[in-house]
This record gives C-alpha cells, sequence and structure tokens, in this order.
C-alpha cells in the first residue's frame, strides 16, 4: 500500500517569484492575442467602412509599447522578490 503524501509546501517568497514568472510567461500569450485581433477588422476595400492603415498601425504600436512596459514592470517585480529556493542549499 502506498504511504499518504505530505502536501507540498513552499515558502511564500520562492512561491511569488514562481508566479511572478508565470504572469511573465503569459504576457507572451496576451501579447500574441492583441496582435491578431487587427486580423478580425473589416478590410474597407470594397466597402470604404474599414479601419484605415494609420490606425491599425497605432494599435500595433500601442499594443507593442504596453507590453514593453508590462513587462519591465513584472520583471522588476520578480527580482525585488526574496528567493527561498538557494537559501535551503538543497535541490
Amino acid at each position: 500500500m502506498a504511504e499518504p503524501r505530505s502536501p507540498l509546501f513552499l515558502e511564500r517568497g520562492s512561491y511569488r517569484q514562481r508566479r511572478w514568472m508565470d504572469a511573465l510567461r503569459l504576457l507572451v500569450v496576451l501579447g500574441v492575442v492583441l496582435w491578431m485581433i487587427p486580423l478580425l477588422w473589416p478590410s474597407g476595400s470594397v466597402t470604404g467602412e474599414g479601419i484605415s492603415m494609420s490606425r491599425a498601425l497605432l494599435y500595433i504600436f500601442g499594443v507593442w509599447v504596453l507590453l514593453i512596459l508590462a513587462c519591465y514592470g513584472l520583471a522588476r517585480r520578480s527580482h525585488r522578490l526574496p528567493e527561498g529556493d538557494d537559501e535551503g542549499g538543497e535541490a
């Protein structure tokens, strides 16, 4: 019979650092989704009611700048947290 497992305990600092790193990874997916939105806009080549190219470029570069700022903020926040994994000495 298998022994019952004890619950996995993670220190608060290392747990928070892992969640911030997960947020950084999720930011990539969010960026791809936001950059795909202009593909759903009407083209306007036939009806003339589409989004202009200048507005689409403003959107793309606006999303790009916001992703850079979000990544910078999350990276600074994750480096400020204490690292709990390196203090124990065990792998």
